[in-house]
């Protein structure tokens, strides 16, 4: 997944395993300093990133990546960027995240998969999203 002699590998804070059920979204959420690196080793997932730093040459762009074991590749997500996933197939996928930073609950803002302030529509997903 991230050798620490990557060209791209920043720091380690941990590792972090997220189980992600079928139509179920998990997100949004961003993160004020830590650096996100996500590989998905089993299932499949639509990865949405919302780039809302004003100052960049990307504000406003929402991109999709889909990832899984057919699509394998690490994702790295820097600091203020929106980030939520849905879990794609018929079976649990398993998101693993090799982040720069300790979890620090005052590091990350969260919202509702339906907020207004993000322009994506996630479509029929499950009730019990989070």
């Amino acid at each position: 997944m991230l050798r620490r002699d990557d060209p791209h590998f920043g720091s380690f804070g941990e590792i972090y395993f997220s189980i992600v059920n079928p139509n179920v979204v998990k997100g949004w959420h961003l993160h004020r300093t830590m650096t996100l690196n996500y590989a998905v080793p089993l299932g499949r997932i639509r990865l949405v990133l919302f780039d809302a730093r004003a100052d960049s040459p990307s504000h406003g762009a929402v991109e999709e990546i889909e990832l899984g074991p057919e699509r394998y590749a690490l994702v790295r997500i820097p600091p203020g960027i929106w980030n939520g996933f849905l879990g794609l197939g018929s079976s649990p996928s398993l998101v693993a995240n090799c982040a720069t930073e300790p979890h620090d609950p005052a590091e990350i803002v969260r919202k509702p998969p339906r907020t207004t302030e993000i322009p994506y529509d996630w479509g029929e997903i499950s009730p019990v999203s989070a």
